[in-house]
C-alpha cells in the first residue's frame, strides 16, 4: 500500500467514524423524542450498524496481517 492510498484510507475512516458518532446522537434525539417514528429510528440503527461493519473493513485494510 502507498503513502497515498493509506492517507485516503485514514480520511474515509474519519468520514465514516463521524458519520457514525452523527448517527448515534441522532438515535439518542429520536429515542427522547415522546412519539418517535420507529421506522426512521431502525433506519438510523441499520446504518450505524452498515458502518460499523465498513469502518472494520477500512480498519482491516490499513492495519497489515502479521503472521507470528
Amino acid at each position: 500500500m502507498t503513502a497515498e492510498e493509506e492517507r485516503e484510507l485514514r480520511a474515509l475512516l474519519e468520514r465514516l467514524r463521524q458519520e457514525h458518532r452523527d448517527l448515534d446522537t441522532a438515535i439518542d434525539a429520536l429515542q427522547a423524542m415522546p412519539a418517535a417514528d420507529q421506522l426512521q429510528l431502525a433506519r438510523f440503527k441499520k446504518r450505524k450498524l452498515q458502518l460499523k461493519d465498513r469502518i472494520g473493513f477500512v480498519e482491516d485494510q490499513i492495519t497489515p496481517d502479521i503472521i507470528a
